[in-house]
């Protein structure tokens, strides 16, 4: 019995720590946190990074391409003076903001001019020139005749050439990495280097596709169309009457020369029918009438 009690006591002793080491571990793995739910969350925020140059939005980014139309209708002398200063406006903001893309002015006559004004810009500058419009027209003695905004989504145009740059830079870095690191035919690696060639230019013409996308949503299209504001007491609105007068006599002289020139063209067939009739009356009819005629009893 005094060798069986040491024993016992030494195997109660390692059955009570056995159970609290199993009981710490629990404890400890109900309080630590779990790594792999904020390894998923790292994933699912980091965000991709994009190869061709196009920013990487959200799913919802819609990329819009704005053109907007412009119609005035101002004095003939004062056309020129505020199409001069849309085009110094937009100057004045620097290409960064505003462009002239296409200008013309011609002037007909004293009473009569039109011209016309095509830039690209900013959203904002153009949302700056379109609210302060009204009032230069007004105070100018014009007016708006017409607005015009029209919308175009490029959204898949965009996304679509910026998955085509990234599969040609990949395809780019393997044909590089394939020049560099193997040893092969000549027929080879000739083959592989006009590949390479080829990729490039495919990579140049998609970052330039891309590149012109994207300045139409940076900057909007407009379009200015300035017409004449007719005076209707103006030297032009009785100039068609004296135009008239002024060509009375060679308007006569025109309607005469186109009688005379009917006359000679019809004198033949006159004479062809006044021929065709005398024949008629005095050779043929004669004897048809004596044919018809009752003979006497």
């Amino acid at each position: 019995m005094k060798h069986k009690i040491p024993v016992i006591a030494c195997a109660m002793l390692a059955l009570a720590a056995c159970g609290g080491s199993n009981k710490d571990g629990a404890e400890r793995s109900r309080s630590a946190p779990s790594a792999a739910p904020m390894a998923e969350q790292d994933m699912i925020f980091e965000p991709s990074p994009s190869a061709g140059g196009a920013p990487v939005e959200d799913a919802a980014q819609q990329y819009i391409a704005y053109s907007h139309s412009l119609g005035l209708r101002l004095p003939v002398k004062s056309i020129e003076p505020v199409m001069n200063g849309h085009v110094e406006a937009c100057n004045a903001a620097g290409p960064s903001k505003c462009i002239v893309t296409n200008s013309w002015y011609n002037s007909y006559s004293d009473d009569e001019a039109s011209g016309s004004l095509q830039l690209r810009a900013t959203p904002d500058w153009i949302d700056t020139f379109l609210k302060g419009v009204d009032e230069e027209a007004e105070a100018a003695n014009g007016e708006v005749t017409n607005r015009q905004t029209t919308a175009e989504d490029l959204t898949v145009s965009i996304i679509d050439t910026d998955a085509r740059l990234n599969a040609q830079q990949t395809l780019q870095r393997r044909l590089e990495d394939l020049l560099a690191n193997r040893d092969g035919e000549l027929g080879d690696i000739l083959a592989t280097e006009r590949e390479l060639a080829r990729v490039n230019g495919e990579i140049d013409s998609l970052k330039s596709s891309l590149k012109a996308l994207m300045l139409r949503v940076e900057m909007s299209k407009l379009d200015v169309n300035y017409e004449t504001k007719r005076n209707p007491v103006s030297q032009s609105a009785l100039s068609p009457i004296g135009d008239a007068f002024g060509s009375f006599f060679y308007n006569l002289a025109g309607a005469l020369a186109a009688v005379i020139t009917a006359f000679a063209v019809g004198l033949p067939w006159l004479i062809l029918i006044g021929a065709f009739l005398w024949i008629w009356l005095k050779l043929i009819w004669p004897r048809l009438r004596k044919k018809k005629a009752p003979k006497a009893n």
